[in-house]
């Protein structure tokens, strides 16, 4: 909901896609200063409290977005101030988020537990952005009030979790602590070449940033519409993790990576030359449905080879990763897109993600030949998920 608010929003004031890039980027500066020591916070304390204390600065950061739309005083600084809020809040939810799932369950059914968090994951990105587009028509202050009023709900369910005992690391950080997890990543190129083909991959494919511009000039649908674009990766997300929580994925997963890869790609690309509402959205359902694919194993990978007490630090690590495929990747389309135009830019990062996906097949045999998942690697890299 705060998201398609924001574009929208940030859209009808500049009619710039630099500024649409510009958001993607205020998120990624606090992510890319924070995320490391995050690591080691969610190591150190309670990650339920971790992951609470996040969401409420979350929440009121979006309830200061809604009461500013409401006043019409918040301006694009104030938009840009806000999200830059959310976007430190976010550094130190995710590695606690990922790292307290393996805690949860049995190790043997991470990656279902995996598959059936994003399912619950991508339910929300569903109802969220087409919910934000139709109450966007109320105003833009009705959608962002909304969505402080789920953070602030969320704040409650995590405290209402059952406490877990997290290992404790000593009684400050160090700068030998804090990047344990960097220096883990690159002894296991398994866990190192998935995290950065998922980099690099969303970075040039991811076309997210641009759908605002896609929805008022190219399709011409509206908020509403880009409400339905925005939702469509996530419902085929959910398609695909709801069959891979029933039915897992099985043997040859690495290659089962790199084929999702292609076919991220490949959409993008179609998504791109299309200029039929059915078509993109169907393009950006297919895209959702490939990109789970890589999230699950990806993530197993990560969980399943990394020992729990060092799982925040590695976790944050996986984070970085995610949030500069993410946020940055937003930056970098809504640069390209004032360079060349919105829809060569959507093309051109749609192919330069097939030829990464290649150029990896190459750089990270090691990723290829994963046959299954589940298996855990020793803190010193010895043991890599997918070795016999």
């Amino acid at each position: 909901m705060q998201a398609v608010a924001a574009g929208w929003q940030l859209y009808a004031l500049t009619h710039s896609t630099f500024q649409l890039g510009m958001l993607g980027l205020v998120q990624f500066l606090p992510m890319a200063f924070l995320t490391l020591p995050a690591g080691h916070v969610a190591d150190r304390y309670d990650r339920r409290l971790v992951i609470a204390v996040s969401a409420g600065i979350q929440g009121a950061a979006m309830a200061v977005l809604a009461a500013g739309s409401w006043g019409h005083w918040l301006s694009p600084a104030g938009i840009f101030a806000a999200i830059g809020m959310i976007g430190a809040a976010r550094a130190f939810e995710r590695p606690a988020g990922q790292a307290i799932m393996p805690t949860l369950v049995p190790e043997p059914l991470v990656p279902k537990a995996i598959a059936w968090g994003s399912s619950g994951f991508q339910v929300a990105s569903i109802v969220g952005p087409a919910a934000g587009g139709l109450l966007y028509g109320l105003g833009a202050g009705v959608s962002y009030g909304a969505a402080a009023l789920m953070e602030f709900a969320s704040v409650g369910f995590m405290l209402a979790l059952r406490r877990k005992r997290n290992p404790r690391q000593g009684a400050s950080a160090t700068l030998s602590s804090v990047f344990t997890g960097v220096h883990f990543i690159r002894r296991n190129p398994v866990i190192l070449g998935s995290i950065s083909l998922d980099l690099f991959a969303v970075l040039l494919g991811g076309a997210t940033a641009l759908l605002p511009a896609f929805a008022r000039d190219i399709l011409g649908i509206g908020a509403w519409g880009l409400g339905a674009l925005r939702s469509a990766p996530a419902i085929g997300a959910l398609a695909m993790s709801a069959i891979l929580a029933r039915r897992p994925l099985g043997r040859r997963v690495g290659r089962k990576m790199f084929a999702a890869v292609l076919v991220f790609g490949l959409a993008t690309v179609v998504f791109g030359l299309s200029r039929s509402p059915a078509l993109s959205f169907a393009a950006l359902f297919v895209l959702g449905a490939a990109d789970i694919v890589s999230v699950v194993i990806r993530s197993s990978v990560v969980q399943l080879g990394t020992p729990n007490e060092m799982r925040g630090r590695v976790s944050a690590v996986n984070s970085l990763f995610i949030g500069t495929s993410n946020q940055l990747g937003e930056f970098e389309s809504g640069i390209t897109a004032s360079w060349f135009g919105t829809v060569m830019a959507t093309v051109a990062g749609g192919v330069g993600t097939l030829v990464v996906c290649l150029l990896w097949m190459r750089l990270f045999p090691e990723l290829m030949e994963v046959d299954r998942l589940g298996i855990p690697g020793d803190a010193d890299g010895s043991k890599a998920p997918g070795a016999s």
